[in-house]
């Protein structure tokens, strides 16, 4: 049935799928939003052409998917930090490197994009697969007409000729983009990595033994939640740490300004646990209240945190829906008042 484009027709309802498309064609929420919000006034601007021949929300992805392409073409890749050089040691002089943030992958705030914690357990665990920092970082590498071909196909399912209707191809130049993108993926995203644990009671559990750790500074027992091979790393620096010793020596050398901090759980982020670091505003003053810091990304699996990824931009602060300082005494607002 030919669909009609007119004032009752509810572009904004796609807002949501379009911001997960768009996130992992660009690795920012922040470019993610822009392209977005770019795809629905050119779609607007553009009303009176639509000839109903796709579908509304193919006719969207379509606008997405040029308005992702010319973004990638003007700006370099976004990366990790794991992907520059290999680990660092635990000291001070690691912090040398430090580079914009406009340079690093971002953070998604689950719920911004994603489906709900309601939807069927598979597919909750695929989603979040999707969207784990290290798939989203391995994206960027592709060619942008590949990376779109890979997410519709792989990732949202799209069939062969529905792409290649997309980006006006034949069916044959679509399936080739796609196996090109899937040879180069393999290269930069090991099919190995250790699957995600289930959220659940003791994926919650082991949350809040980190939170109270880590606000306790008890070192010993926030390194004891660690996989003996973690990594860490702390955007805008360019350095890593890997090793639980090695993340441990770190808060207590050059990172034991984290003291006195407070931790505030939050929704989550790329299909992981995720929670808001506010440092004292005042690091000689106990009642001076704390100021956002940075907000960690934690992969647990087998029951263990396995990659601890510390975005230090305070501007995520308002993504996650998290309040710009906790005066002191203060309760901790509860993960659902947030993003």
């Amino acid at each position: 049935m030919t669909q009609v484009l007119d004032a009752d027709t509810d572009l904004d309802a796609f807002r949501g799928e379009l911001t997960g498309y768009c996130y992992r064609m660009l690795g920012s929420l922040h470019d993610a939003e822009d392209a977005v919000q770019d795809t629905l006034v050119r779609a607007w601007r553009a009303a009176e052409r639509f000839e109903g021949r796709s579908s509304v929300r193919s006719w969207l992805y379509r606008i997405a998917t040029n308005v992702c392409i010319d973004a990638i073409g003007s700006r370099s890749r976004r990366a990790t930090p794991l992907e520059i050089g290999g680990p660092s040691a635990p000291v001070e002089t690691s912090l040398a490197d430090v580079r914009a943030h406009e340079e690093w992958l971002e953070p998604l705030p689950w719920g911004t994009a994603t489906q709900d914690l309601a939807a069927d357990p598979a597919e909750i665990t695929a989603e979040r697969e999707s969207v784990r920092l290290a798939f989203v970082a391995a994206l960027q590498h592709l060619p942008a007409r590949q990376r779109a071909v890979l997410i519709l196909r792989d990732v949202l399912r799209w069939r062969a000729d529905e792409v290649a209707a997309l980006l006006g191809v034949s069916t044959a130049s679509a399936n080739s983009l796609l196996q090109r993108a899937r040879a180069t993926l393999a290269q930069h995203h090991p099919d190995d990595a250790r699957p995600l644990d289930p959220l659940d009671a003791r994926h919650q559990a082991l949350l809040e033994r980190y939170l109270d750790a880590f606000e306790r500074y008890d070192i010993d027992a926030f390194v004891a939640l660690l996989h003996a091979d973690a990594t860490q790393n702390m955007p805008p620096f360019a350095m890593w740490l890997r090793g639980a010793d090695d993340i441990g020596a770190w808060m207590t050398g050059p990172g034991h300004g984290c003291r006195g901090s407070r931790l505030v759980p939050t929704r989550g982020a790329n299909g992981s646990a995720a929670v808001a670091q506010y440092r004292r505003a005042d690091p000689d003053d106990e009642t001076a209240g704390h100021v956002p810091w940075a907000v960690h990304v934690l992969e647990v699996s087998d029951g263990r945190v396995g990659s601890i990824t510390s975005f230090l931009d305070t501007r995520l602060f308002a993504a996650f829906g998290l309040p710009d300082s906790l005066p002191h005494g203060a309760p901790l607002p509860r993960p659902a008042d947030g993003a």
